[in-house]
């Protein structure tokens, strides 16, 4: 009997979250992610500082004696250079993010989209192995639909709402990245509750409505739940196109011998009678105020990863001081 990993494996494409190649390595996913956090994270393990070091003194040369924008442009790079030795294991793609602080910038995100692939352009990579990740905010998604016209591929992040899920698949994009223990988190606080059986868990119920929606209507855009809180979300989930998982419970997959079940079946949802939803920029913003949940975890994640990069770039400054 094979462990529970594997058999997720024939079923769902998993994807590692986290930035630690060391981890990528071991458990062999198709693709990978990373976000600011997890980058921080790496940044501080001693192994990882030549590559540190690498980012800054590209910066530097850059953008001569400018300490600010050195710093800006060392992440920029640091972000690349990590999803270059992650390219270097994972036979599919890598997701790596646009600064969250541009969350509400439709311009500023579509630049700096084109600025990471074109740095992966000139270190050989193609667009095909790139995923830009993007928050789901109104503005967000008009970038990504810019940016999949010009076949730049995203990962809508952040993403918490049906209404988000279906406006991202109405711009076209590649992939979202529905944040399972986020939305348990917060329905756990707003309950008072310890816990929710998997099956019962509102991430996974909230996933679960995203997938048979997409796959009712045919939309070619896949679902990866992400953030996960614990294995029997991942177990309900198994089937999903996509799953991102931390090296921890991809270890406990690992060591879960049994039969895995598939629970997300695009056949089954093809026949399930589900309302098709029109998506408009008032419809978006009303629902989005209506639902509190997405709302507030919308605002909190954005907040939080612009806090790990003032974080990585007090990292980044102190680095540079010393490197000087």
């Amino acid at each position: 009997m094979s462990h529970f990993l594997d058999q997720l494996k024939t079923m769902t494409v998993v994807v590692a979250d986290t930035g630690d190649i060391n981890s990528i390595e071991k458990f062999k996913p198709r693709d990978a992610t990373t976000n600011p956090s997890l980058i921080t994270l790496a940044a501080a393990m001693p192994a990882y500082q030549p590559l540190i070091d690498g980012a800054l003194l590209y910066a530097r040369k850059e953008a001569a004696g400018d300490a600010s924008r050195i710093v800006g442009l060392a992440i920029d790079r640091c972000a690349i250079e990590f999803g270059l030795k992650i390219l270097e294991i994972v036979p599919g793609r890598v997701s790596t993010e646009v600064d969250a602080r541009l969350s509400f910038d439709t311009a500023g995100t579509i630049a700096k989209a084109r600025e990471i692939i074109g740095q992966y352009a000139a270190s050989g990579v193609g667009k095909d192995r790139i995923l830009i990740k993007i928050a789901s905010t109104w503005e967000g998604l008009r970038a990504a639909e810019v940016l999949e016209r010009e076949g730049i591929h995203c990962n809508l992040t952040l993403l918490f709402g049906m209404h988000q899920a279906v406006a991202c698949a109405e711009a076209k994009v590649t992939l979202i990245s529905p944040f399972v223990g986020r939305i348990l988190d917060w329905h756990k606080k707003a309950t008072g509750r310890d816990s929710f059986p998997a099956p019962e868990d509102p991430g996974v119920v909230s996933v679960t409505k995203i997938y048979n929606y997409y796959k009712r209507h045919g939309h070619k855009t896949e679902v990866m739940g992400a953030s996960f809180r614990n294995a029997g979300e991942i177990t309900e989930l198994a089937g999903c196109d996509l799953l991102t998982i931390s090296p921890q419970l991809l270890g406990e997959l690992e060591s879960t011998q049994g039969t895995l079940p598939r629970k997300l079946d695009p056949d089954g949802a093809r026949g399930m009678d589900i309302p098709r939803i029109d998506m408009t920029e008032a419809a978006f913003r009303r629902m989005h105020e209506e639902d509190r949940m997405a709302n507030d975890k919308l605002a909190e994640g954005i907040e939080g990863f612009s806090k790990a990069l003032v974080t990585l770039e007090g990292k980044m400054a102190d680095r540079l001081a010393r490197l000087s």
